[in-house]
């Protein structure tokens, strides 16, 4: 179904406008002023005047009244919190990917696909003070980088064929993959060895291995991810560090 049909058959405009306001904010830009929401969300002064004022009532907005900008409020994270202890996955995974956080002392991540992008849903963060970042909520063409290309390379040969073909390869780095005849090999050398492993594909300077997260029947549920600084690569015995993945992987797998 077309996002046009659902969104004028199933659906409210004015819940679709407060859904894109909230989605205005991001970690680049986590204040915006009424004007620069209107910009991005395409919604006029007038309507967004309610809208806004609406959610800093409701706690999902606050507002700074010195600088007139606005920001997220507290009433997402009390939601977020809820969505943390019910989410079958993540309540599954969180322990064991703060027991990898300890172990490396690295950057962490639970990442899914949606709209057929990479979606990072719960980071931790490294604990060294070079560090290489990642942002709960941060999306990723699925051509670019591990987790990305994991999650790429299980899904059927119907969906991967389409992605390659109506998909423009973007270069995001200079070692950005832009071949779609290497990112078939890549993604064959996933399936075969169940890990993916990429050297500043996304952010320059930073090298991330993936490992899938599969459910009962081989249901892809997400991937789970190190991320450090290419610096750091000889640190660490790199077989080592993908079993540990994949070891961490399976425990989550084999949760009841």
């Amino acid at each position: 179904m077309k996002e046009e049909t659902f969104k004028s058959n199933y659906s409210m405009s004015s819940i679709h406008r407060v859904i894109q306001v909230l989605r205005a904010f991001s970690v680049d830009q986590p204040k915006l002023s009424l004007t620069e929401i209107s910009k991005g969300t395409e919604i006029s002064i007038s309507s967004l005047q309610r809208i806004v004022s609406t959610l800093v009532y409701e706690g999902f907005l606050v507002k700074d009244e010195k600088t007139k900008q606005y920001s997220l409020g507290l009433e997402l994270m009390f939601l977020g919190q809820l969505v943390k202890k019910n989410d079958v996955l993540l309540s599954r995974t969180i322990p064991i990917m703060e027991e990898l956080n300890d172990q490396t002392k690295e950057n962490v991540s639970l990442n899914i696909i949606e709209h057929d992008e990479r979606r990072c849903i719960y980071n931790l963060p490294s604990r060294h003070e070079l560090s290489a970042l990642t942002f709960v909520g941060h999306t990723s063409p699925l051509y670019a980088g591990a987790s990305a290309k994991i999650l790429l390379a299980y899904q059927d040969n119907a969906f991967i064929q389409n992605y390659i073909s109506t998909n423009e390869f973007k270069k995001i780095t200079e070692t950005t993959v832009d071949s779609k005849e290497v990112l078939l090999k890549q993604l064959s050398f996933i399936r075969n060895h169940g890990y993916a492993m990429t050297k500043g594909e996304r952010v320059k300077g930073a090298m991330s291995i993936s490992v899938p997260i599969f459910a009962k029947g081989n249901l892809l549920l997400g991937t789970l991810s190190v991320t450090f600084p290419v610096i750091r690569q000889e640190e660490y015995d790199i077989e080592a560090l993908i079993c540990l993945l994949k070891d961490a992987a399976k425990r989550i797998m084999n949760q009841e």
